[in-house]
């Protein structure tokens, strides 16, 4: 049970500090600018579900065994997760750009057929994660499993 409980707390804690990880980043590498709110935010650098699932998938793989059934499942749905949050979700994400283009530029052209309450949704930009960002998530997930399975075993 403790070590069921050791794993979960592990992959949350991993998510948990690549959440913390975006703003200090994104202030030291892209912008110098400080957005706390990238926090709570998904998309950027380090990937938190690629980091979470990569944690979980490592911890069950030196706990269970590498050659376990459970790690077959574990890392199956971690590739799923990683494929869906730089792809899926990544697409979204620019399908919403666009589209926020599109109604912008149409207002500018027709301001009065623009009355529909549909077209005042804030989309959000940031779904999904750019391939680095990505592996950025899988090598801190990787670090944190590592580190947290040789302190505690």
């Amino acid at each position: 049970m403790l070590k069921n409980m050791f794993i979960l707390g592990s992959a949350i804690l991993s998510a948990f500090i690549a959440q913390l990880l975006k703003p200090i980043i994104y202030y030291l590498f892209i912008d110098h600018t400080w957005k706390p709110c990238l926090i709570k935010d998904s998309g950027g650098f380090p990937s938190s579900h690629s980091s979470m699932v990569t944690t979980l998938s490592i911890l069950v793989g030196l706990t269970e065994g590498f050659s376990s059934t459970l790690f077959a499942i574990t890392c199956a749905f971690s590739l799923i997760i990683i494929y869906d949050a730089a792809n899926v979700r990544y697409y979204s994400g620019q399908n919403a750009k666009i589209t926020k283009q599109l109604i912008k530029d149409l207002k500018e052209d027709n301001p009065l057929e623009f009355g529909n309450p549909i077209y005042n949704i804030k989309l959000k930009d940031v779904l999904g994660h750019k391939w680095q960002e990505v592996l950025g998530g899988i090598i801190l997930g990787a670090i944190i499993a590592i580190a947290l399975y040789n302190i505690m075993y």
